[in-house]
């Protein structure tokens, strides 16, 4: 399926809601960061970190995971203030982006095409000269896809737009390893295919509540093009393949029992909630009774216990 971009948007929209004289430093600063979209990157940290617990199995040096941090927070940064000025004609029309720096004028489309340059350029760098080149390109490589195969290709043309867009958001994983070990493994890739999966089961239940949004500016996310039965249907398959992906470390030698029991208790609340929400897409349940953020809200706290788990895992065996 092909959409078009939106070509219109109500005049004075963009940058012209706050004039110079009108946004005071505090809020700029405020302005600029909001720009790189802290909450989304703070759940890319938590599949960063655990994964240098593990690459090293035990501690590794604190100094590195605070080079890792910083430059993942940078790129990532770069990344969202990129996505936010491709996108800055349908944040004007959605509800839920409404008051994006761009959107209100507090940050002008010049400035966050500077910005995310600048913060792409310096977070690859700092990786490159502190860390590792492995890690400086797969954190460009990530940067890259989000911005140009995601964001300005795929976004707005196809309803498998989260599924392939994701990968940008599976490869802190890969940074991660490769940070300590300036290699790869089975164990990052095993990794990577875990949060592959869990990318759209954990998108698709926000598009649902908000698919309304996406229908209006043209986006076609999967609930925008089909029905909550087809959806619901899609999230348990991805929910199950996922699962069964996270338990493969175990046997392959790179976690032991602990890391086992939380995988497959949380695998199991994880397929609970899925399940759940397709049995009441099978009811033709609509609106609040739905549910269908309880498994959004669930799907960070899975990658969170499971991720903690990797990293306390090699102090258990």
């Amino acid at each position: 399926m092909c959409v078009t971009a939106v070509e219109s948007r109500p005049a004075g929209v963009i940058g012209t809601s706050q004039s110079p004289s009108h946004r005071p430093f505090g809020a700029r600063v405020k302005a600029f960061v909001a720009l790189t979209k802290p909450r989304i990157i703070e759940l890319l940290l938590i599949t960063t970190v655990p994964v240098m617990f593990l690459a090293e199995q035990g501690v590794p040096d604190l100094g590195l995971v605070l080079l890792t941090c910083v430059g993942g927070y940078l790129s990532a940064g770069g990344a969202n203030a990129l996505n936010m000025y491709i996108d800055r004609d349908i944040d004007a029309l959605m509800d839920r982006t409404s008051q994006r720096p761009l959107v209100t004028g507090m940050v002008s489309p010049a400035e966050c095409l500077v910005f995310g340059i600048a913060l792409a350029v310096v977070s690859t760098l700092l990786f490159g000269f502190t860390v590792n080149w492995l890690s400086a390109w797969l954190s460009l490589g990530a940067l890259l896809f989000y911005v140009v195969v995601y964001t300005m290709i795929l976004k707005r043309r196809t309803s498998q737009n989260i599924v392939w867009g994701g990968i940008a958001g599976c490869l802190p994983v890969l940074i991660g390893w490769s940070a300590v070990t300036n290699s790869m493994s089975w164990a990052p890739i095993i990794l990577f295919g875990v949060m592959f999966f869990w990318t759209p089961p954990h998108y698709w239940p926000l598009s649902m509540k908000v698919k309304e949004d996406y229908a209006r500016v043209g986006v076609p996310m999967l609930p925008v093009i089909a029905s909550n039965k087809v959806v619901a249907r899609q999230i348990v398959i991805y929910s199950w393949v996922m699962v069964v992906v996270s338990l493969l470390l175990t046997p392959l030698g790179y976690t032991g029992w602990f890391y086992t029991a939380v995988a497959l208790l949380a695998g199991g609340m994880w397929l609970w909630e899925a399940h759940g929400l397709q049995n009441r897409a099978k009811a033709e349940v609509t609106g609040g009774k739905l549910k269908e953020m309880r498994l959004f809200h669930w799907s960070i706290t899975y990658v969170s216990v499971v991720f903690l788990a990797i990293a306390v895992d090699p102090f258990l065996r």
